[in-house]
């Protein structure tokens, strides 16, 4: 393969805001949650790098038949692979895909393929496009791309704020994350937060039902979070983490009276002593997605609340870590259900690709 841009690219990243900003000059596309993936293309030569550096060709062999055929024969695309249902986005489906074996990975090939959906174009032939402003990007892109192969997908993009804010609130039934911005006169910018990333951000009380440590092993790592469902079960929701060098030392003076006896009647007992997983609702020990990491657990007397931030749920728990706000004495346990969280009514994923093709 020799490319103007060649493998690995680490790809342009975002900050976050809490609104759509109106600032001139900022495009707008919806903020699509799957796999990020830079694809090289050198004729027959095609390559699926991730954000990450680990390769991802391996787990998407139908994306690669699909892509040489929608894709000029020499590139360099910035995109999404993405796994497309008839109510939205399904991220659980799709990471699904990243199984060590190949006769596992061919068949979900066939069963549930993926898509990819292009944003960026960063070399065509023999021009590195980097350089070139994003608006020139853009225009290239959507010149290079052959959509009509039903799973490759050009991004919409708008230069207008309403509409943005619209995306924003309609499509979040379908499984989109938000919205991103991004100034159309500027470079593409490898590990560099110049993009602008508007998600949906929401509070809800959890049960703090334990703890792991942090892999300094001097501190709290995360916080095991957790619901009542309507059977009164205690379901594992995800975690809230991110926490600073000395928050981590704190939570662990002010957990510690709620480690005695705790697994007394903790609701999780047999979980915490298999170290199991069986049906991603309550935590476990090693897990295939998580790279060999030790994900065994502190538990805790489910007496503790906290307000978490979030930003949506998908299949009963938390699409990505929710961070700590508070904890809330004031809370009971008990009233931490399932019944507090926003309910998005379903988008139809089709409808965002057709208003781009009417505009």
């Amino acid at each position: 393969m020799d490319l103007p841009v060649m493998p690995p690219v680490k790809p342009m990243l975002a900050k976050s805001a809490p609104s759509v900003p109106r600032t001139p000059g900022l495009l707008f596309e919806p903020k699509w949650d799957g796999f990020r993936c830079i694809v090289f293309r050198d004729g027959d030569e095609l390559e699926l790098g991730s954000r990450n550096d680990r390769p991802l060709t391996r787990y998407f062999p139908e994306l690669v038949e699909l892509l040489r055929d929608a894709l000029p024969q020499r590139c360099v695309v910035d995109g999404e692979i993405v796994m497309v249902t008839g109510t939205g986005l399904d991220f659980d489906t799709l990471q699904q895909r990243l199984h060590p074996a190949a006769s596992r990975v061919n068949k979900l090939a066939k069963e549930t393929p993926a898509s990819f959906v292009a944003f960026d174009l960063l070399a065509l032939g023999d021009e590195d496009l980097t350089v070139e402003p994003f608006v020139e990007r853009r225009r290239r892109l959507e010149s290079s791309i052959d959509a009509k192969f039903g799973r490759v997908h050009l991004t919409p993009v708008t230069d207008d704020p309403d509409v943005a804010e619209d995306w924003f609130d309609r499509f979040e039934g379908a499984g989109f994350d938000g919205v991103m911005a991004k100034a159309g006169d500027q470079p593409y910018q490898q590990d560099k937060r110049v993009m602008v990333k508007i998600k949906h951000e929401r509070t809800a009380d959890c049960v703090v039902a334990g703890f792991r440590w942090h892999k300094d092993g001097e501190g709290v790592g995360s916080l095991l979070l957790g619901l009542f469902d309507d059977q009164r079960r205690l379901n594992h929701v995800g975690v809230a983490s991110s926490f600073t060098a000395a928050r981590r030392r704190e939570l662990v003076t002010e957990l510690a009276p709620l480690r005695e006896h705790a697994l007394d009647n903790h609701p999780w007992r047999e979980w915490a002593e298999a170290h199991a997983d069986s049906d991603g609702k309550m935590p476990g020990g090693l897990s295939r997605w998580s790279g060999g990491k030790d994900l065994s657990w502190q538990a805790l007397r489910t007496e503790l609340v906290a307000e978490v931030r979030y930003e949506h749920v998908q299949s009963g728990r938390f699409r990505h870590g929710g961070r700590l706000v508070r904890f809330r004495p004031d809370r009971q346990p008990e009233s931490c259900t399932y019944a507090q969280l926003d309910e998005v009514a379903p988008a139809e994923l089709a409808t965002i690709f057709d208003e781009q093709e009417k505009s």
